[in-house]
């Protein structure tokens, strides 16, 4: 029976069943039907019709293995493991050279995190099989489970050698190169699969990420053009050589790949995003931000594109536009401390202090501790009349940077102003031994205090 001829088979086979689930009629299917319409259903995710399928299948052939193996796996799909190790420890019994019940003894040793004994009963299972793509697969997905990435990458490539188009091993594969930071040597295996399959996109998709990775930019677009070559369809092929030519700063070209990406599939926020990017590069402005604005229509929750149209508008000072998009970026994504940062420049920008200060506390309560956050909000919060909060928020930067004349002398014109006489000595001492050319930061921001000092010639010009 050719392909065509079982999926129309299949299909008689569904439709009898669901006309048979309507009318309460019963009608006999043979074992092998009941397992593909079952199949099916839980390839549908549809698994009470599955259940039903079982059901119905077990009680017209009551022997069958496979549709009892059916039953295990809803079981352990509904956690129901002691039910599912019984059923198996019968079907063990009845057949112990069947490798599917080793398969989902591993499934449920896996699922109570006995990864190693799962590892085993699959290695058994090796012995009974003469299909061994799949089990090393399964092998090397538990060595992923213990963080045992040799053991792991050297499973999939089993699987690979016994299955050579079975990309998410190859995939799996250089994920464990990745992580166990081995570029090098990832390149070595991939041009050695490729030796054996020169036109495998995949392969060389993956070789150009990791030129890539190693700032090799000519091969690794000479990788991706390879792979465009295999498959001129291949969407991901065309978005890194954009990557690879951006970094080149070739942005027409770049512009260029992206494009055709557009013209592949529907369009993604992505490249729509890098297409405005590089026309902002070259000069473009008005077709970058043309760009940006499609690339939130295409996909309004993206706040990387909220923030490109909001450093659009700050680059050009439209410091009114840019506050309107950077909340549209916050309310997307309110625990980025960058985007709080951006909201406090550029509400200081527009000289709302209050604002511009709170921004730059919630940058602080978020984690960015940057030298520079922590001056700026003192600054706001003296402008603003807080001398005590700004000195409390100095002795907090303190403890992240220690021995720093940029907050002992502003410490020093605070606690001068604030009367705290000895205080302030202390700090301006200590501003003076860390670095005493910083003693300018009294004259431009406490030049009262600093005119006061001059006269009693604590400091000298």
């Amino acid at each position: 029976m050719d392909f065509s001829q079982e999926e129309e088979h299949n299909n008689v086979s569904l439709t009898k069943f669901e006309s048979m689930l309507k009318t309460n009629n019963v009608l006999f299917f043979d074992s092998s039907e009941f397992e593909n319409i079952i199949h099916h259903y839980l390839n549908q995710g549809k698994v009470a019709l599955a259940k039903k399928a079982i059901k119905l299948g077990l009680e017209q052939h009551p022997s069958s293995t496979n549709l009892k193996l059916f039953k295990v796996e809803i079981f352990v799909f509904e956690n129901e493991l002691s039910k599912a190790n019984t059923l198996l420890n019968e079907l063990y019994i009845l057949e112990p050279s069947n490798e599917e019940i080793y398969i989902q003894k591993a499934n449920i040793l896996s699922k109570e995190d006995k990864h190693d004994e799962a590892i085993d009963i699959l290695k058994r299972a090796l012995d009974l099989s003469e299909d061994t793509a799949d089990l090393y697969s399964l092998i090397g997905m538990e060595y992923l489970f213990l963080d045992q990435f040799d053991n792991a990458r050297d499973s999939f490539m089993q699987c690979l050698e016994a299955n050579p188009e079975d990309y998410a091993s190859l995939y799996n594969i250089i994920y464990c190169f990745d992580f166990l930071d081995k570029n090098n040597e990832a390149i070595e295996y991939l041009n050695i699969y490729l030796d054996k399959n020169p036109y495998c996109e995949v392969a060389w998709h993956q070789l150009g990420r990791q030129y890539y990775e190693l700032k090799d930019y000519e091969q690794a677009l000479s990788a991706y053009d390879f792979a465009i070559i295999s498959d001129d369809t291949f969407v991901g092929a065309y978005i890194e050589k954009g990557k690879v030519l951006e970094k080149l700063k070739l942005y027409n070209e770049a512009i260029e790949n992206y494009s055709i990406t557009l013209s592949l599939e529907d369009p993604t926020s992505f490249a729509l995003l890098r297409i405005g990017t590089c026309h902002e590069n070259l000069g473009n402005d008005d077709l970058a931000v043309h760009y940006y604005y499609k690339t939130v229509h295409e996909d309004p929750l993206l706040d990387k594109g909220w923030i490109a149209i909001t450093k659009f508008y700050c680059k050009n000072k439209n410091y009114q536009k840019a506050l309107y998009y950077i909340n549209k970026a916050i309310n997307i994504d309110g625990e980025n401390a960058l985007y709080s940062k951006y909201y406090a420049k550029i509400n200081h920008r527009l000289n709302f202090l209050e604002e511009a200060e709170r921004g730059y506390k919630r940058a602080l309560d978020l984690g960015n501790y940057e030298l520079e956050t922590w001056l700026i909000r003192s600054d706001l919060l003296a402008e603003l009349g807080e001398h005590e909060a700004s000195t409390f928020n100095l002795i907090q930067a303190a403890e992240f940077f220690p021995e720093n004349a940029e907050i002992e002398f502003r410490l020093a014109g605070l606690y001068f102003q604030l009367l705290e006489t000895e205080k302030a000595t202390y700090h301006l001492s200590n501003g003076m031994h860390f670095d005493a050319e910083h003693v300018i930061i009294l004259e431009e921001l406490f030049p009262e205090v600093y005119e006061s000092l001059l006269v009693k010639k604590l400091i000298r010009k």
